[in-house]
C-alpha cells in the first residue's frame, strides 16, 4: 500500500512538473521569442543563439546541448536526486520547445496568436513563467541550466543558490547586447522579464505554503483547545508557562493553520473568551500531516 501511494504521488509530481514547464515554454514561444527578448538560464542562452542564427538553430537543440554538457560536468558533484529531477525537467523542456506552438495555435483557431507590444508581452510572460516555475519547483522539479551552475558554485563558495542564480541570469541577459540588432531597450525588457518571473514565482510559492501560528493566552485553555480540535480539525498543543507579573501557572494554547483558516480560529476563540490575548505569527514552509509533505 505504501509503495502504491508513493508511486501515485511520484506520478502526480511528474505530471505537475510537465504542466509547469509547459507554461514556462508557452511564455517564451508566445511572448518572448517573437520580440527577440532574452531571459536567464539555459533558455536565455538558447534564445541568444536562436536570434544570432536568425532561427536556424532551434531553441530546443541549444537548450538540450547546454544541459547535457552541464550534467556531464556536474555528474559527480550534485546528488543523484537532483540529477534525476534535472534530466526529467530538461526532457520536458526540450520536448515542449520542439513543438511549434504558434503554428499549432494558427492551425486550430485559423488565425495567428495575438501580437502584443514588448512591454505587455514581458509582463504576461513573466507572470506565466513564474507560475509555471512555481508549479514545477513545488513538485520537486528542476530545469537544469543555471540551476546546475548555481549548485556547483554553492558547493565550493559561500554563496546562496538564490544569489548565484540571479548573478548568472543577469550575465546571460547582458550578453544579449552582443547579438546583431540588439538594443538597450531589449536588454531592459529581459531584466524586467526576469524580475517579474521571479516575483511571480515567489508570490505563488509563498501564497500556497504560508501558514500562521497562534499563541493564545486565556483562562479557558482546555475549552479553546477542544473547540479548535473539533471545529477546525487542527492539532493543538498546550504549553506550560508562568505569568511573570502574577507569578501564577498558565497554559498557552498554540496551533498551526493555513493563513486562510485564521478567521475561523479567531471566531472560535472569540466565542469562548473575548478577553483572550492572541499572538499570530506568519510561518512559511510548514511540513507534516495536514500541511506540505517533506521531500528529499
Amino acid at each position: 500500500m505504501r509503495f502504491k501511494n508513493k508511486t501515485l504521488n511520484t506520478t502526480k509530481q511528474i505530471f505537475a512538473i510537465a504542466i509547469g514547464l509547459l507554461f514556462n515554454v508557452m511564455a517564451w514561444q508566445f511572448f518572448i521569442l517573437p520580440h527577440h527578448i532574452t531571459g536567464g538560464g539555459a533558455t536565455g542562452i538558447a534564445a541568444i543563439v536562436y536570434y544570432a542564427t536568425n532561427g536556424l538553430v532551434p531553441v530546443s537543440a541549444t537548450y538540450l546541448t547546454i544541459n547535457v554538457i552541464l550534467l556531464l560536468i556536474a555528474f559527480k558533484i550534485v546528488d543523484k536526486q537532483f540529477t534525476f529531477r534535472t534530466i526529467l525537467g530538461v526532457g520536458f523542456m526540450t520536448l515542449w520547445f520542439a513543438i511549434p506552438m504558434n503554428d499549432i495555435f494558427e492551425a486550430i483557431f485559423k488565425q495567428k496568436f495575438p501580437t502584443f507590444d514588448p512591454f505587455m508581452s514581458v509582463i504576461i510572460a513573466g507572470v506565466v513563467e513564474g507560475f509555471g516555475m512555481a508549479v514545477a519547483f513545488t513538485n520537486n522539479g528542476s530545469t537544469g541550466g543555471s540551476d546546475i551552475i548555481a549548485k556547483i558554485i554553492n558547493k565550493y563558495k559561500d554563496i546562496t543558490l538564490g544569489r548565484a542564480l540571479i548573478f548568472i541570469d543577469v550575465i546571460i541577459i547582458f550578453s544579449s547586447i552582443f547579438v546583431p540588432g540588439a538594443t538597450i531597450e531589449g536588454l531592459v525588457y529581459g531584466l524586467l522579464f526576469m524580475i517579474i518571473a521571479y516575483e511571480s514565482m515567489d508570490i505563488y510559492i509563498n501564497g500556497i505554503r504560508q501558514s500562521v501560528q497562534f499563541f493564545v493566552y486565556t483562562k479557558h485553555p482546555e475549552e479553546i483547545a477542544e473547540a479548535i480540535s473539533n471545529q477546525a480539525h487542527r492539532g493543538v498543543t498546550l504549553l506550560n508557562g508562568e505569568g511573570w507579573y502574577s507569578k501564577s501557572d498558565i497554559k498557552i494554547v498554540t496551533v498551526l493553520v493555513r493563513k486562510q483558516e485564521s478567521s475561523h480560529i479567531f471566531a472560535i476563540i472569540k466565542s469562548i473568551d473575548r478577553k483572550a490575548f492572541i499572538s499570530q505569527i506568519p510561518a512559511i514552509g510548514v511540513y507534516g500531516e495536514g500541511f506540505d509533505s517533506l521531500r528529499k
